[in-house]
């Protein structure tokens, strides 16, 4: 079991696990979970470490499209932000890159989903390793995440 995995059940939140088996040569591991788990791809989200230079902060966006930095800085209320290293989201997390969860980081960041999660019945994160996502219902991770909010930090590819 992952961090995230242990805490959603600790928390007694519902949820689903959903394993594929991860393709070494992949970069985009959100796409890769879509297709492999057979998933509509908007329902699949992917989590984001960004940083003003001061803090850092965790933004979650559908994987069919990237994160709008001018908005996640507003939604964040901070002037500007940047994408955080691998090295660094790593550190913060726990997790390896392609595997970051948004639940049960070492360290609780401040969070965003985007606001089009709202309209989905299930999101599907990084269950936190490679080849697992979990599914749950997004005012649910909005439950486990730091301050989580849903604001439009997305836009489409």
């Amino acid at each position: 079991m992952t961090p995230a995995i242990n805490l959603l059940k600790k928390k007694k939140i519902e949820f689903t696990i959903h394993q594929y088996e991860h393709d070494p040569h992949c970069t985009n591991f959100g796409e890769e979970a879509a297709q492999k788990l057979g998933l509509d791809a908007t329902s699949v989200f992917k989590t984001l470490l960004v940083s003003d230079d001061k803090n850092f902060f965790v933004a979650i966006v559908p994987v069919t499209g990237t994160l709008n930095l001018k908005q996640a800085a507003n939604a964040f209320g901070v002037k500007k932000l940047r994408m955080a290293e691998p090295k660094e989201a790593e550190r913060l997390t726990g997790y390896l890159v392609g595997g970051i969860s948004p639940v049960g980081q070492k360290k609780s960041l401040v969070t965003c989903i985007d606001a089009s999660a709202q309209s989905q019945q299930k999101i599907y994160v990084s269950g936190g390793k490679r080849g697992l996502d979990i599914g749950l219902a997004p005012n649910d991770l909005s439950l486990v995440c730091r301050n989580a909010a849903f604001a439009p930090i997305g836009e489409s590819k």
